[in-house]
């Protein structure tokens, strides 16, 4: 096997897990049972020992594509060649299915389509990222892997043979023929588990369709760009872990920023950060559902508050707090990018931002969802009240940066919003709070960013205070309503950062980097992609802008740039963190934040225009 190029990968999954399916037929990433729990197939990490399941044509003539079934989850993994078509067909039941099945599963479904085709299987799970020896057994209704920690079973008709650590199977199918293949947890030392029929495939497919297509159905949206939206929510389902309602930022680990460097974390965690992007996405298209679930796995956090009074960043999808960072040195890392790590140490800066963000989410659910308690409220003033305490800290911000603390301006700007919404909350809903306290602070926190936070000699807001490096960050300023869009220093900012990097800019080809690493080292080697998320954020200013003046020409930019960057998605609409300078995925895939910020701008860019034209 060789390395397919992170924009070859299509994701499937549960609300449990996901897995990662490659135009190669190969699922080359699956952790299981739960999006943090360790890899069974991690070839994405380390092509020779990371382990996959592949199943493709034996010949090398053949042609890929790979398309998701209309308005689900379901993806279709084509093969074009001489002498026929064929195609699998990836899912994992859904809803009351896993409740009904017992356990979870993986269906793969192999057909042809025309012509005859032979095919290759190849199963190679390599369990606790590839740390754990297993057993392989072969019985006359599959095989069995038995790991220390995990037990699966692969469940078909189709004969397979014993080969090292793992299964492989040839065979042969004609037109109409199917070969059906179910992956699923077993009990340890048991046969392979339960066998489900073909009939029994087709049923489970056609119930997870018309699954998927009654959750999009509650999608509100019905402007422009509507698939690629439709795209994002799918997408951030699929993230979602439903015992909790928290959201993985990414269903992957250690995919890296560039190929060959050391920038490779691991995302398959909650940040408090995404909460106010997360609430604002998925209520602004109509599920307020997912919002609500999300909410009540805030309000569990805000009741775990720390001895000093503060929050964790980060935190596991069931809410756990040590996420202790392990380097996996046995692992090469994709294309030889290593360190390759899981769990994450940016648990343990500290990351202003976050309450603004927090509070922000808070009081956009209180808005928009359903009323906060008093409970609820007792976490957030007293933490509204540590924001008071330490907002003129020096920290590492929300590019977790790891080259030391600074006086960053997107933190301040978002303490200035933590202590903003708290007061709108506090008077929205008539709460007992320290007013006079917040107000004081809050204007503080304004006219020191106005000073500190502004270089007069480059017209613009810098990253941190005496620097005079731009940063994407400062493109949340209207956004949260700190500034006007069109405030003088706003529309001086947005034209420093819309400039190319060797102009001192930020922008290429209208594709925003979050900051220059060559002017604001950030204590890691190598260079990094342009940052999706940040050109959506430029998008949604632009917009912002071009709606508030009647101005015709950022309306027109800001809708160019968003149709540029809808083709920077890969074939079925799925987004890494960054773009490299080929065009190419970097970081992990897909990332949660860039499709949030994609319904965002899509939103309300869609609306500016309407009211234009």
């Amino acid at each position: 096997m060789a390395y397919q190029p992170i924009q070859n990968y299509g994701i499937i999954g549960n609300m449990y897990t996901t897995a990662l399916v490659g135009l190669n037929g190969s699922i080359d990433w699956l952790c299981f049972p739960h999006h943090n729990s360790p890899s069974v197939f991690g070839a994405l990490l380390d092509e020779g020992k990371g382990g996959h399941f592949t199943i493709s044509p034996l010949t090398t003539e053949v042609t890929h594509k790979q398309f998701y079934w209309p308005e689900t989850n379901v993806l279709v993994t084509r093969f074009l060649t001489p002498d026929g078509v064929g195609e699998v067909l990836d899912f994992m039941p859904v809803g009351m299915q896993v409740q009904e099945l017992g356990f979870q599963c993986l269906v793969r479904r192999v057909k042809v389509i025309r012509g005859c085709m032979d095919f290759i299987l190849e199963c190679y799970p390599a369990f606790n990222y590839a740390r754990d020896e297993h057993r392989t057994t072969l019985s006359s209704e599959g095989a069995s892997f038995h790991s220390s920690s995990l037990s699966l079973g692969l469940s078909t008709d189709i004969p397979l043979q014993e080969s090292h650590s793992g299964v492989f199977a040839k065979f042969t199918l004609e037109p109409g023929d199917t070969a059906v293949f179910f992956l699923h947890e077993i009990e340890p030392e048991s046969d392979c588990g339960l066998f489900l029929d073909r009939s029994q495939a087709d049923t489970l497919f056609m119930q997870t369709v018309e699954y998927w297509r009654r959750w999009l159905s509650q999608c509100t949206y019905k402007g422009r760009w509507r698939e690629i939206v439709q795209r994002s929510a799918l997408v951030l389902k699929l993230l979602t872990y439903e015992p909790t309602g928290a959201i993985v930022a990414a269903s992957t680990c250690s995919l890296p920023e560039s190929i060959g460097g050391e920038r490779n974390w691991d995302y398959r965690y909650t940040w408090i950060r995404d909460a106010a992007f997360t609430l604002y996405g998925l209520m602004r298209i109509g599920f307020t559902e997912e919002a609500g679930q999300f909410m009540k796995w805030i309000e569990c956090r805000c009741h775990e508050i720390e001895p000093d009074g503060s929050l964790q960043n980060i935190y596991g999808i069931d809410g756990s707090h040590d996420l202790s960072e392990e380097i996996l040195d046995h692992l090469e890392g994709y294309k030889g990018s290593s360190p390759v790590r899981v769990g994450n140490a940016a648990y343990k800066q500290l990351q202003l931002d976050i309450y603004g963000e927090l509070m922000d989410s808070v009081y956009l659910y209180n808005k928009y969802g359903a009323p906060i308690s008093y409970d609820f409220w007792i976490a957030l003033r007293q933490l509204v009240n540590w924001v008071c305490d330490n907002w003129h800290q020096k920290d590492e911000g929300i590019w977790e940066v790891r080259s030391g603390r600074q006086n960053l301006v997107y933190s301040k700007l978002m303490c200035w919003v933590a202590l903003d919404r708290g007061l709108r909350l506090a008077d929205k809903r008539s709460f007992p709070a320290e007013r006079e306290r917040w107000l004081k602070v809050r204007d503080q926190i304004y006219e020191e960013i106005m000073t500190q936070g502004w270089n007069p000699e480059r017209q613009a807001f810098v990253q941190y205070y005496g620097s005079d490096a731009l940063d994407a960050g400062s493109l949340i300023m209207p956004l949260v309503f700190f500034l006007s869009p069109v405030d003088p220093r706003m529309l001086s900012t947005l034209d420093a950062i819309n400039q190319s990097p060797e102009s001192g800019g930020l922008v290429t080809d209208s594709l925003v980097y979050r900051y220059n690493v060559e002017r604001t080292p950030d204590g890691l080697k190598g260079a990094e992609g342009t940052f999706n998320l940040c050109t959506f954020w430029l998008v949604e200013a632009l917009t912002r802008a071009g709606k508030v003046d009647g101005g015709n020409t950022r309306l027109d930019e800001a809708r160019l740039m968003f149709e540029e960057m809808v083709g920077h998605a890969n074939h079925l609409g799925l987004y890494a963190e960054q773009t490299g300078p080929g065009g190419e995925a970097l970081g992990n895939f897909p990332q949660a934040f860039t499709h949030l910020a994609l319904i965002s701008a899509a939103w309300n860019l869609d609306k500016a225009l309407q009211g234009r034209d």
